[in-house]
C-alpha cells in the first residue's frame, strides 16, 4: 500500500468513526426514550433500560453500517477534495478509479468489522439484552421459552409448549407419521431431557399407537426417543432469524432442507447476512465518483444530507428486494445482491466518467 492508500484511507476510517459516534448515540436516544414507558414493570427500571439499550447497540451498529460507509467516504474524500489534496493527486498522474480503490482499502476495514460484529457481537448483545428485559420484567428466566413451538424431526412432529432449555423441553406433543401422511403414533410427554449420547430421554410418557386394527395406548411410561434434534437447532427455530450467526443460520437451513421443511426464510437471511460486507464496500465505491463530480465544490452538511437521502433509499430498496425476492421466488442471492450489484455498477460508470 502506498502512502497516499494510507493517507485516504485514514480520513475515510476517521470520518467514519465519527458518523458511528453520531448516529449510534442517536439510535440510543431513540431507543431509550421509546422503552421509558415499560419501564417500572417487574424490575425493570432505568438502570435495566441503560444496560439493554447498551446491549442493542452492536445491533443498531450492524444495520447501520452501509450508512456509516457511505457517509465516512463522502466525509472524509469531501475534506481532502475541500482542501485541493484529491486535486494535486489526479494532477500527479493518480486516476479517479485508483483513488477510488484507496478508499476501498477503508471499506474493506469496514467490512470485516460487518462480519465481526454481525456474526458474533450482535447475536449475543441482542440475546442478552432480550433475557435482560424478560428476566426483569416477568422473574421468568428468558432461556424459558412460555409460547408454543411446532418442529419437525424425520417422521416426528413435536408441539413443545415450555422449552426450560435447549436440553429440557417441557409439555410435549408428539405425533409420528408413516409415508403417506397419516397418523401412526401420538405421544404426550411430561418431560423431554437431553442425555449424553445427544438422544432425549422421555418422562411422564402417556403414548398411543395406531395400527389398521386397534390401538395401543400406555401410560405414564419412560422411553429414549432418537430423533435428531440438536439444541442447537431447536435455539436457531426460536430467535429471529436476523440475530443468528453465518454458521447458525447455514445449520438450520441444513436442518430445514433434511426435513422436507421451507427453507426460504433461513436462506433469505443467511444470503443477507454473507453480503452484508459487500454491501458495505459497494456503499464506500459508490460515494467516491460524487466527490469528484457534483458534490466537489459543497459543504460538508450538504455532502451528509446528500449522503443521508442515498442511504435511507437504499434501505428501503434492499427491503423491497428482498420482499420481491420472496413474492415472484427470485433465488436468494439475486433478492440480496442485486441493489449491491446496481450500486458498484453506477458508481464504477460514474467514476470512469468523472473528470
Amino acid at each position: 500500500m502506498k502512502r497516499y492508500d494510507r493517507y485516504i484511507s485514514r480520513h475515510v476510517l476517521g470520518m467514519s468513526a465519527i458518523v458511528a459516534l453520531v448516529l449510534i448515540a442517536l439510535f440510543s436516544f431513540i431507543s431509550f426514550v421509546s422503552e421509558v414507558d415499560d419501564t417500572g414493570r417487574g424490575g425493570f427500571g432505568l438502570l435495566q433500560l441503560g444496560v439493554y439499550t447498551v446491549l442493542m447497540m452492536p445491533s443498531a451498529l450492524y444495520t447501520l453500517f452501509p450508512v456509516i460507509a457511505l457517509l465516512g467516504t463522502l466525509a472524509g474524500l469531501g475534506v481532502l477534495a475541500s482542501q485541493g489534496e484529491l486535486t494535486a493527486l489526479r494532477a500527479a498522474g493518480v486516476s479517479s478509479v485508483r483513488l477510488g480503490g484507496s478508499a476501498l482499502a477503508a471499506g474493506l476495514v469496514m467490512a470485516a468489522l460487518t462480519v465481526g460484529i454481525g456474526d458474533w457481537l450482535a447475536p449475543w448483545g441482542q440475546t442478552e439484552a432480550e433475557r435482560l428485559r424478560t428476566t426483569a420484567r416477568s422473574g421468568v428466566d428468558a432461556g424459558q421459552v412460555l409460547r408454543p413451538v411446532w418442529l419437525r424431526a424425520g417422521s416426528d412432529v413435536l408441539h413443545i409448549r415450555r422449552i426450560a432449555d435447549p436440553g429440557h423441553l417441557q409439555h410435549v406433543d408428539l405425533f409420528r407419521l408413516d409415508g403417506e401422511g397419516g397418523l401412526t403414533r401420538w405421544a404426550r410427554v411430561d418431560e423431554m431431557v437431553l442425555a449424553d449420547d445427544d438422544q432425549w430421554d422421555l418422562r411422564g410418557l402417556s403414548d398411543s399407537r395406531f395400527d389398521d386394527r386397534a390401538v395401543t395406548v400406555r401410560d405414564d411410561v419412560e422411553e429414549r426417543w432418537d430423533g435428531r434434534l440438536s439444541p442447537e437447532v431447536l435455539r436457531l427455530l426460536v430467535l429471529e432469524a436476523e440475530s443468528a450467526s453465518i454458521a447458525g443460520l447455514m445449520r438450520l437451513v441444513h436442518y430445514l432442507e433434511a426435513n422436507a421443511l421451507d427453507a426460504g426464510e433461513a436462506e433469505r437471511a443467511l444470503w443477507r447476512k454473507l453480503m452484508a460486507p459487500f454491501t458495505v464496500l459497494a456503499m464506500t465505491f459508490f460515494a467516491v465518483p460524487f466527490v469528484f463530480g457534483s458534490l466537489r465544490d459543497s459543504g460538508m452538511g450538504q455532502r451528509l444530507f446528500f449522503g443521508v437521502l442515498i442511504g435511507v433509499g437504499f434501505f428501503v430498496i434492499n427491503e423491497v428486494s428482498g420482499s420481491l425476492g420472496q413474492l415472484y421466488g427470485w433465488p436468494p442471492l439475486l433478492g440480496a445482491g442485486a441493489p449491491s450489484a446496481v450500486l458498484v455498477a453506477i458508481g464504477f460508470w460514474r467514476l470512469r466518467r468523472a473528470r
